[in-house]
Order: structure tokens, then C-alpha cells, then sequence
């Protein structure tokens, strides 16, 4: 699965995406680009956006693109906020469809 990884998620949350081909927007230099074109950049490109950004899926017409959208849902963007996702987020990417938005990782109140 070819993972585009959004720049508000560290860009070392990709050695921990085993099996897959990750890039990060910056890589790609895409950094600052607005949803709507960073989604039409990556559709052709990867199989799926991995972000933080909730409001994407509300913001956007994600049925005019294939790219899949994976949501995360922690504390903060740090690797150990985000690691506790993995075991999740890895089971939700052998499954996700073209044009599926998935949500992972409820934040309980602290």
C-alpha cells in the first residue's frame, strides 16, 4: 500500500507502517499545499492519506478523488501518543478501501 503520510503526523511514524510505502508531503514537496489540492497531488499517486486533520472528510469532496483517507485520533502528534494507534492502524490499512474515510483512535478525557 503506497501511504502518503500529512505533515501534521512526524514524518518517523513511517518505519513503524511495516510492509508499506510511506512518503511524507514534505518529501514530496507538497508542504503548505490546501487540502483539496493536496488530495487531487497524492490521488493518482497513493492509495491513502494518513492524517490528523478530522474536519478533512467535512471540508472537502472526497468522492471526487480514489485516494482513501485514514483519520487518527490522539493526544497530540508525537510518536508516543501515536504508537498505541499502530497495532489498529496497520489492521485498518489491509482492509481500507478506494474513497473510504476511517477514523481510529478515540481520545478519552483525561
Amino acid at each position: 500500500m503506497k501511504i502518503l503520510i500529512d505533515e501534521n503526523l512526524p514524518r518517523k511514524l513511517a518505519a513503524h507502517l511495516e510492509g508499506h510505502e510511506c512518503r511524507t508531503v514534505v518529501e514530496c514537496g507538497w508542504s503548505g499545499k490546501k487540502n483539496g489540492e493536496l488530495l487531487a497531488l497524492a490521488d493518482s499517486l497513493f492509495d491513502v492519506l494518513l492524517t490528523l486533520d478530522k474536519n478533512l472528510p467535512y471540508q472537502q469532496n472526497l468522492d471526487s478523488v480514489r485516494i482513501a483517507v485514514l483519520i487518527l485520533h490522539a493526544y497530540s502528534n508525537r510518536i508516543p501518543d501515536l504508537l498505541p494507534l499502530l497495532p489498529e492502524c496497520l489492521a485498518t490499512l489491509a482492509t481500507i478501501q478506494p474513497r473510504q474515510v476511517v477514523r481510529i483512535g478515540i481520545v478519552p478525557s483525561r
